[in-house]
């Protein structure tokens, strides 16, 4: 059987992409399509991983984020040794290809996918006879699962006809079509796996922005100095963030039949891509009311400052009228 891989990870526009590309090879086109994503294909080469020939495909997202979809065969995906040596495979891709930097820290995206072409006597036959095989296959990590555990798994399904059917889970999917036309399916999956890493990143990018409030205004480490300049810097991060989770947003907008729509419900579901967004949505309205804090603080203490130099001014010139007067009365004398 045919294995779909499929890693994500950030990955900046170096300046160099050519125009971006529409999506294509999806069932109904036009009538579907992703809003909002530039889309620019990197590459596509076969490149031989732990002894099996694999086919990747590289594109990069909104200048953001690098895709990478692998395809290779296993003869018995089922079987334990081969759930082995897939992990194998797919551990050599990611170190291939994911930076050292996300691969340490853990900001990337990897799902498996099983492309199936003949399920019989029915898709959700197949499924149920498979179950606990098809549980292991996508929940790779674990041995021992018990019925319910499997009815979870198993339980997200979306059939575009009789004999074809998609199963989506949070760790994996399985694509079932008899004709192979798989493609439109696994876009829909690599949409859902890069919305889900670009939340991932803006949730990381808040928090790094919180540190650096953290350190600046409240630790007052010794070289750290909430000045206007820094205030500054943090408000466009701020706003940069924002929008960046309003074009994140837009992403989610899509054009499509009935059949689209519903398997990508399926995959928001799955991925929790609502509860992120949510989730994101949270902490930057407390960063905004932070930084609001921190502005109206800074400010007080502007006109604190300024009311102080103000006051001292006329101290001043009230001594200096004091000592004129005193010498115009004769009292004080001036010398020559």
């Amino acid at each position: 059987m045919e294995i779909c891989y499929l890693i994500a990870f950030p990955d900046a526009d170096d300046g160099k992409a050519p125009a971006p590309e529409r999506f294509k090879g999806l069932k109904d086109a036009p009538y579907f399509e992703p809003i909002d994503i530039d889309l620019v294909t990197l590459g596509e080469e076969t490149v031989l991983i732990e002894g099996h020939a694999v086919q990747v495909f590289r594109q990069r997202y909104d200048w953001r984020v690098q895709m990478v979809e692998c395809h290779f065969e296993l003869k018995d995906p089922f079987a334990v040794s081969v759930l082995q040596e897939r992990a194998k495979i797919q551990s050599a891709l990611e170190s291939k290809f994911i930076p050292t930097q996300y691969r340490q820290n853990g900001l990337y995206e990897e799902y498996t996918i099983l492309l199936v072409n003949d399920a019989k006597p029915t898709p959700d036959k197949w499924i149920d006879k498979n179950a606990l095989a098809l549980t292991k296959f996508i929940r790779s990590q674990r041995e021992v699962f018990d019925k319910s555990e499997i009815d979870e798994i198993l339980i997200s399904r979306t059939h575009y006809s009789a004999v074809e059917l998609t199963l989506i889970d949070w760790e994996g999917a399985i694509i079932i079509a008899p004709n192979e036309d798989y493609q439109s399916d696994i876009a829909l999956l690599k949409i859902g796996n890069y919305q889900l890493l670009r939340y991932r990143m803006l949730d990381q990018s808040i928090e790094n922005m919180l540190d650096k409030i953290s350190e600046t205004f409240f630790e007052k480490k010794r070289g750290l100095r909430p000045t206007r300049g820094v205030i500054r810097q943090i408000a466009e991060h701020k706003l940069e963030v924002m929008l960046d989770f309003e074009r994140a947003e837009q992403n989610l907008l899509l054009i499509g039949d009935w059949y689209t729509a519903k398997l990508y419900e399926a995959i928001q579901g799955e991925f929790y891509l609502k509860d992120w967004k949510e989730n994101v949505k949270t902490k930057l309205d407390n960063l905004e009311n932070i930084v609001q804090t921190i502005r109206d603080n800074f400010s007080l203490s502007l006109e604190s400052v300024w009311g102080r130099v103000e006051m001292l001014g006329w101290m001043i010139m009230l001594i200096g009228y004091t000592y004129l007067f005193l010498a115009d009365m004769g009292i004080l004398k001036i010398g020559k």
